[in-house]
């Protein structure tokens, strides 16, 4: 599989789980056209992961049947 860039001139307004805990292990998410990105609260200038709508709703569903 392989990836591609994405960039934008748009801020991303990054968001969090309500259930999150304010001990820093959350994953934050923010919206782009057609695609969700990802990354961890822990390290906000780190790599995010960007996934297609579909993908990102995949994750979530595999995440709640796992866990």
């Amino acid at each position: 599989m392989k990836g591609r860039a994405v960039t934008t001139t748009v801020p991303l307004r990054w968001v969090k789980s309500s259930y999150s805990n304010n001990g820093g292990a959350c994953v934050e998410v923010a919206t782009l056209p057609g695609a969700v990105a990802v990354r961890d609260s822990k390290n906000p200038q780190g790599p995010r992961l960007t996934l297609t709508r579909d993908g990102f709703a995949g994750l979530v569903q595999l995440a709640k049947h796992t866990a």
